[in-house]
């Protein structure tokens, strides 16, 4: 990845041990998945979504909605829990989202969510977990 260290660090043997190989394709290839692919696109229970590489807890259901793209979409993350770069990739300039425990990619946010932030963090489905909420 980069010379940035993160808190959660592994070898590359230990990420492709960890996580399967759609998952390391993306979270530690900066690849994505194909739309509408991930069955977290569809989940509407209470909860926390996590970073399927650390278990960090990245989204709160809540902000979760539905965007039309084919990736689960969020209006803003966990505090904290994410950073961001800028990705000149595929000759575009968007900015990446990666975890702040472990680096591991995400997805992308964008400027054409809805209120109340404008944001829509799209997110690979296959970089989460899901943690349904207790009770």
């Amino acid at each position: 990845m980069d010379e940035h260290r993160y808190p959660v660090t592994r070898t590359d043997a230990e990420w492709r041990a960890l996580l399967t190989p759609e998952q390391y394709a993306v979270m530690r290839g900066h690849g994505t998945e194909r739309p509408g692919s991930c069955a977290l696109l569809y989940e509407k229970r209470a909860g926390t979504f996590t970073c399927a590489g650390c278990d960090q807890p990245l989204f709160e259901s809540k902000l979760k909605f539905e965007s039309g793209t084919g990736w689960p979409s969020f209006n803003d993350p966990v505090e904290g829990s994410v950073e961001t770069t800028t990705d000149r990739s595929y000759g575009m300039l968007r900015t990446e989202v990666h975890c702040s425990r472990c680096g591991s990619h995400l997805g992308h946010v964008f400027e054409d969510g809805p209120p109340p932030t404008g944001l829509r963090y799209c997110i690979n489905g296959v970089a989460l977990n899901f943690h349904p909420a207790e009770g």
